[in-house]
């Protein structure tokens, strides 16, 4: 470009305002002291001349061509107002602060409690302005939004006033895309905003909040005393989802999946999920029947169902257009532990998102579903299991297409003041650092709280991002309804008992504004009460008669054999597939001999070790038809760099898996590294099963130890969510186990805590020692998916013995046969003689097993005809029949010894104990050999461990420990 040309493209045409006059005070330095000015300045300077001077009307247009004359005009030196250009930039500076600040300010406290905030940022005078200053300024030059009807300074510094501390405050100074954070000033500024509503939407908001209101009136009158944890003082909930349902199902979600908490979620049941007035009134009445009523968790004693209190119980809807469903809306069961559901209902959503029917990576639908999730204000900032949630948000494996965050916020946690539960100055401060915008709006302004929602909707669809609406007002009872909140928040409540409610309120503002009438007001108040009275009148009348009860659950887990052998040549036909790549990938060459020896490993001769064997069990799988979904820390490589399900291009890094091109595949495949979360990840896969139950999904621990940072979802969701909720999952939980003295750490899965909660045939728990006892379970479990039978997996997975030689299996094992809860280590049909000279059976589970083999193969055979081994594959349901199969084959049999490598109060003793005691013959003695009990899972030493575990396989095939001086406890 010549310098012609250059000087006819001046840089000075993307400078106004106070950019412009930021560059005029350098060019006057220039002049002076070009030194001190930066080189990129100076550099323009010095070709282009001096910026134009600066013009106190609107900003230059950056779309009409520039005429050569007015630039040439421009570059040349001209008088400059510096006063003038200072009170520019300082007028811009304030507009900026209002916009970052201003919700400090802001009236969206219905009591009147918050904090007086420091306003001086927001003051003219703190940047040396006054009156006459702004009003001399345009006001374009310090507004970009101004509206026609605002003429200068001063008229926009007060119109944004009036906008950033009214009864909707904006935080999205914080938001990291300009073009994001632009488009939701914008919006907040534009003269539509909060939209006005017309007045059949005022009248219709009107009578819902009476609803709201007498609902909780009616429980409070009827059912005295009983918990019901009210929304009284966040009124405005409702009236707030049945906004974001109307908006997100007018804009294409087909599913609307909620989570929340317990305060307000009667409310929530009866009026959002339309479960009838009648229905409720039930669960609250102490009728004669009541035990055939599944919220009161007393019926089905014999069945395993118990149900849960109302309060905790979730609901669907679908919402209708005439005949044609619109979309469906699911609110989660959720127990107390708060958030936790928040991850489930995540998981919900991305099932709900994603197209599964073909092969390959699932196709997801942003579009498809949306996510609410509504937070307690303590619960919010309080509960880490919420960040874990938050950080889905850009996620591969986990995003949704944003997230809507209500924050129900009564400034009270339980008994406890804001001032107590949090360290920052919002409940909603967490969400700054996930990049979300946040609306704080008042409970009391139900205009402000509708066009809040509409901004959350409009920016979700245009940003395919999470959004938080704080939902600011109070709470009008105790925690519960038989609490005395005065005893605690004196104040609060001296103003909470004289506070008009939002309807009351909003019933005057509308009588204000000759919206409505008395007349029209006392007609909804009586239809409303007339529609309570009515439903409970007829509850009455229906109180004899049989009332609708949950799902009786089986009484036995089914036990039958399941097919699961895949011919061979099937097989073989697959394991060939699944070593193709695509053309141009360069395979890391150690990975490709590694993997290139599973070419041959079906063939007679051969084995396939266990993460073959796993792969082979994927592959078949996927040719059934059922898609599969693996999610952990290290789950493409695997933790133990065995898996390798996903591959990685040595010169480019793009990833590859050969599940996704398998030409027998009928399903989708994912694999995703999960973030360094157990909690939230567990949440998310169960909820993912829960809703997509036909999916075979599988999470992993990196470490099985690393599970017990999700105990709450094992405890309240996998393990009790059908006796609880009816609610049935087939998910895996892969949780690597084993002592090879890695320390306590990294040894224990925590068996012991499964078995506890094994009961009701609520999941099946298993330890196994063989790779085509995993795939046939692999297989059984996803047989299973989808029918009454489903239940979830919870499987010790193994680490050495990934790679043992000993858990390798022939190419027949898995053409033949199905999974064997109890494997023998000898053959049932020995002649009887053999059998009689038998005096110990052990019997024992995963890895102290294979050492039990490997001790027994380097031994003479001879000097153990009175020892037989069998591995237990299945630890619940208890194998009772296979292990008294096994018992009775030994008429001589003195004792039964169960043999376990970690301490004694914990791993399978305490659970094996009283149910080997009930079958073991009379003769014979039931014995424990492993660790003595411990507080700490394992040694941390390597050679404590390997006397330890020497001494326990000595125990048990000598009777008698091999001495050492390493032995403690």
């Amino acid at each position: 470009m010549s310098i012609h040309d250059e000087r006819n493209h001046s840089p000075w045409q993307s400078y106004y305002g106070p950019n412009l006059g930021y560059v005029q005070e350098q060019y006057e330095r220039f002049l002076t002291e070009p030194d001190s000015v930066e080189t990129s300045l100076r550099e323009l300077f010095v070709r282009f001349g001096a910026p134009p001077s600066v013009s106190l009307g609107a900003a230059p247009s950056t779309s009409a061509k520039p005429d050569p004359q007015q630039v040439t005009k421009a570059a040349a030196p001209g008088p400059i107002d510096a006063n003038m250009l200072k009170k520019v930039v300082a007028a811009h500076q304030l507009m900026l602060n209002i916009r970052r600040y201003g919700h400090l300010a802001a009236d969206i406290d219905p009591l009147g409690f918050s904090q007086a905030a420091d306003t001086k940022l927001l003051e003219p005078e703190t940047f040396g302005l006054t009156q006459a200053d702004l009003t001399a300024i345009p006001a374009s030059l310090i507004w970009d939004n101004a509206p026609a009807s605002v003429l200068n300074g001063w008229d926009a510094i007060t119109r944004l006033r009036e906008i950033y501390t009214r009864s909707a405050a904006y935080e999205f100074t914080h938001i990291h895309d300009e073009n994001e954070r632009n488009w939701l000033h914008k919006q907040a500024e534009s003269g539509s905003f909060p939209a006005p509503l017309s007045a059949r939407e005022r009248s219709a908001l009107l009578e819902r909040l009476m609803e709201v209101e007498f609902f909780e009136n009616f429980l409070h009158r009827t059912f005295v005393g009983q918990k019901r944890f009210s929304i009284e003082g966040l009124d405005m909930l409702v009236p707030v989802l049945d906004e974001i349902i109307r908006a997100v199902a007018h804009d294409g979600a087909s599913h609307i999946l909620m989570g929340m908490a317990h305060r307000g979620r009667l409310n929530v049941l009866t009026h959002v999920l339309g479960k009838p007035y009648e229905k409720i009134f039930s669960e609250f009445h102490h009728a004669p029947n009541k035990e055939l009523i599944p919220s009161e968790g007393s019926m089905g004693i014999n069945y395993g169902w118990t149900g849960d209190v109302k309060y905790h119980l979730g609901a669907d809807r679908a919402v209708k257009e005439g005949e044609t469903v619109r979309a469906n809306i699911t609110l989660a069961n959720n127990p107390s532990h708060l958030e936790f559901v928040n991850p489930v209902v995540e998981g919900f959503t991305r099932a709900a998102q994603e197209d599964r029917t073909k092969p390959g990576m699932p196709e997801q639908d942003l579009a498809k579903a949306v996510t609410i999730c509504i937070h307690g204000d303590a619960a919010f900032i309080g509960e880490g299991i919420v960040a874990e949630t938050l950080n889905f948000n850009k996620l591969q494996g986990y995003r949704n297409g944003g997230t809507l965050h209500i924050i129900a916020n009564n400034r009270l946690g339980f008994t406890t003041n804001s001032f107590d539960s949090r360290s920052t100055h919002y409940a909603s401060d967490l969400a700054k650092g996930f990049d979300i915008p946040i609306v704080h709006v008042n409970a009391d302004e139900p205009e402000a709280c509708l066009a809040a929602v509409r901004l959350a909707c409009e920016y979700r669809l245009r940003y395919n991002k999470g959004f938080v609406i704080d939902l600011i007002g109070y709470r009008r009872f105790g925690h519960n309804e038989m609490d005395d909140p005065e005893v605690t928040q004196p104040l609060m409540y001296a103003k909470v008992r004289n506070h008009p409610t939002v309807s009351a309120l909003y019933s005057e503002q509308l009588k204000g504004e000759k919206a409505i009438t008395d007349e029209q007001i006392e007609q909804l108040r009586q239809r409303t009460n007339g529609k309570l009275q009515a439903a409970y009148d007829a509850m009455k009348a229906n109180e004899g008669k049989s009332h609708a009860h949950g799902e009786q659950l089986q009484a036995v887990h089914a036990t039958e054999e399941i097919r699961t052998a895949v011919p061979i040549e099937t097989l073989r036909d697959i394991n060939l597939e699944l070593l193709n790549r695509p053309e141009g990938f360069t395979e890391y060459t150690k990975l490709q001999r590694i993997l290139q020896r599973r070419a041959s490993a079906l063939n007679d001769g051969e084995k396939v070790e266990w993460a073959h064997a796993e792969t082979l069990a994927f592959a078949t799988i996927l040719a059934d038809g059922t898609p599969i979904r693996l999610s952990g820390q290290d789950s493409e490589r695997g933790t133990f760099a065995h898996r390798h399900i996903m591959l990685n291009d040595y010169a480019t890094a793009a990833k590859f898996s050969p599940l996704h091109i398998l030409p027998q595949a009928k399903a989708s495949f994912a694999v995703h590294n999960s973030p360094l979360s157990e909690t939230a990840v567990l949440g998310f896969e169960y909820g993912y099963n829960v809703f997509a139950p036909e999916t075979f999904v599988i999470w992993e621990a990196q470490y099985g130890d690393f599970a017990n940072v999700a105990q709450v979802i094992f405890d309240q969701f996998i393990s009790a969510g059908l006796a609880k909720w009816s609610q049935r999952s087939g998910i895996v939980i892969l949780l690597p186990h084993g002592y090879e003295g890695q320390g306590p750490e990294h040894s224990s899965a925590r068996l012991e805590r499964f078995l506890q909660l094994s009961a009701d045939n609520n999941w099946t728990v298993a330890n196994l020692t063989t790779s085509a006892q995993y795939f046939h379970l692999l297989r059984r479990q996803a047989s299973l998916l989808g029918t009454e039978n489903a239940r979830p997996l919870i499987l010790m997975a193994p680490k050495s013995l990934i790679r043992n030689p000993r858990v390798a299996s022939h190419g027949v094992e898995f053409s033949e046969g199905s999974f064997k809860p109890v494997l023998p280590q000898f053959s049932l049909t020995e002649p009887k003689e053999q059998k009689d000279k038998v005096k110990r059976l052990l019997l024992c589970t995963g890895k102290v097993a294979v050492d039990i083999e490997e001790a027994l193969a380097s031994a003479n055979a001879e000097d153990f005809e009175w020892l037989r081994v069998a591995r237990v594959e299945q630890l619940y349901p208890f194998a009772q029949a296979d292990i008294e199969r096994i018992v009775k084959q030994f008429d001589k049999l003195e004792e039964i010894v169960w043999v376990q490598e970690e301490p004694k109060n914990m791993g399978s003793w305490s659970f094996m104990e009283p149910r080997l005691r009930a079958l073991a013959p009379k003769k014979a003695s039931v014995r424990y050999v492993g660790r003595p009990d411990r507080s700490s899972t394992a040694s941390g030493h390597q050679e404590v461990h390997a006397a330890e575990q020497k001494s326990i396989i000595s125990t048990a095939l000598n009777g008698k420990p091999v001495e050492t001086s390493l032995i403690r406890g």
